[in-house]
């Protein structure tokens, strides 16, 4: 099981990278089997193709994360963050709760991000 201090350094690295990095960067940070299911109830994405397909699809947008609480507990944090888009005159901010685990290498092996409709803020 990787350390307390590398699944933090994960979990921050993670949230620096959706807000300002590239794609194969964030990608990276999964074991090569990892799984994506963001949010909870939609298709399960397996593997690097089909999570980069995800997170490609919001690189080029303007945005800025946020972590506000994490709770660890092993090798599985749970953790709640903000991810506020920026079009111009609309900024739209979601809050979701993820749930990661973690390799012995603290490579996610699965990202479960729980947040529904009721969680968009739009301003």
């Amino acid at each position: 099981m990787p350390s307390p201090e590398a699944i933090s350094q994960t979990v921050n690295r993670y949230l620096d990278l959706v807000a300002k990095g590239a794609t194969d960067d964030i990608v990276a940070l999964y074991a090569p089997d990892a799984t994506l299911e963001d949010p909870i109830g939609s298709d399960l994405r397996r593997g690097h193709d089909s999570i980069r397909e995800f997170y490609a699809g919001f690189q080029d947008l303007k945005k800025d994360t946020e972590l506000a609480e994490i709770r660890p507990a092993g090798a599985e944090p749970a953790f709640l963050w903000h991810l506020t888009l920026d079009a111009g005159d609309t900024r739209t901010r979601i809050s979701p709760i993820s749930v990661m685990t973690f390799d012995e290498d603290a490579k996610i092996t699965s990202m479960r991000a729980f947040w529904s409709p009721s969680d968009v803020k739009v301003g």
